[in-house]
């Protein structure tokens, strides 16, 4: 998979994760981006270290659920550090 195939794919995979978790995530589409590609990166490389998951097609379903997984688990560790802060 190349570099803007990537990036796509952690963009795409950072909203999907940002619409199945419930609330209100802060950040817009950079940090959506940032949190996706991030997602992406852990979810390919637990899914290759657990599963040894081939990870290189873009359109397999098995790298789309461990990039949006991995999102899944960045989003929520964002919102734990950076969720309700009172001024």
């Amino acid at each position: 998979m190349g570099f803007f195939g990537f990036l796509l794919l952690g963009l795409l995979a950072g909203a999907i994760a940002k619409l199945i978790l419930p609330g209100k995530q802060g950040g817009g589409w950079f940090i959506t981006l940032l949190l996706g590609v991030v997602g992406a990166l852990l979810g390919g490389f637990l899914g290759g270290l657990l599963f040894n998951a081939p990870l290189q097609d873009f359109f397999s379903i098995q790298t789309w659920l461990l990039a949006i997984g991995g999102s899944i688990v960045v989003l929520l560790i964002y919102g734990l550090i950076f969720g309700r802060r009172k001024a």
